[in-house]
């Protein structure tokens, strides 16, 4: 599971554009209770006070998944023409897919943190190093750490040539990919906005985290929950290597 956390509110709202379609994943974001049809309702309720035109809104599976979501929001078309842009309820990953599918700007709705190593649940050329504080909004969707092999938040280094990376020459340069995004989407002026800086303890795995069942299965949370009981009516085991075996 990739975990999310819900970005502040204001942050989401001084972001955004006016007319805007929510589009959230039914996947991770449901389990970490970063997403759904509650933070949706949440979120429209919100864009609304806050004087925003929410077109829509929808849940596809997997925002990962670009041939879903291409397939899914077909069914939406006349709402995304009348938007300016779309709030994505997911993970790194899934605001770059949509980046990718739709001819708009993609807002991030979450911030992705750290499980020490992840996998999209569909491998493909978006990657989200889980940095938990997304700026995806300011570069149209392509994501400058993952994109970008230096990793640079302030634009392109001095050593790309034809929008070829200097570490190597057959990479696309990222702040080359993000500038031609940005231009088709009529964004440009992102450029002349000054990323704040990175607070590096936000890609660090939380504390409580590494302590429950997502961070690992054998952890302590799941000897703290109560213990099932067989057919026989004794405890079942919850030691690894006994999952669903009664204690003899």
């Amino acid at each position: 599971m990739i975990i999310s956390e819900p970005k502040p509110i204001e942050e989401v709202v001084s972001s955004l554009p006016g007319r805007v379609f929510i589009l959230a994943c039914g996947g991770c974001p449901v389990g970490c209770k970063s997403g759904g049809e509650e933070r949706m309702a949440e979120l429209a309720e919100a864009l609304t006070q806050a004087g925003k035109e929410v077109t829509g809104r929808a849940q596809i599976d997997f925002l990962c998944n670009k041939a879903l979501v291409g397939s899914q929001l077909w069914y939406y078309l006349p709402q995304l023409r009348r938007s300016q842009g779309v709030l994505v309820v997911s993970c790194g990953i899934g605001v770059q897919a949509v980046a990718r599918m739709v001819d708009l700007p993609a807002f991030p709705a979450n911030n992705t943190f750290s499980s020490g190593g992840m996998q999209g649940l569909w491998p493909s050329e978006e990657r989200c190093a889980g940095c938990g504080d997304c700026i995806l909004d300011l570069t149209g969707g392509i994501c400058p750490i993952t994109m970008c092999s230096k990793s640079l938040l302030n634009g392109t280094c001095g050593g790309q040539r034809d929008g070829k990376c200097e570490v190597d020459s057959e990479r696309d340069c990222g702040w080359y990919l993000i500038y031609q995004r940005l231009k088709e989407l009529g964004k440009l002026d992102n450029l002349k906005k000054i990323p704040p800086l990175r607070d590096y303890r936000k890609r660090e795995v939380p504390g409580p985290q590494r302590r429950t069942t997502r961070w690992a299965l054998e952890k302590p949370e799941i000897y703290e929950a109560p213990r099932p009981t067989g057919t026989n009516g004794r405890p079942v085991s919850l030691a690894l290597g006994h999952i669903g075996r009664e204690d003899e």
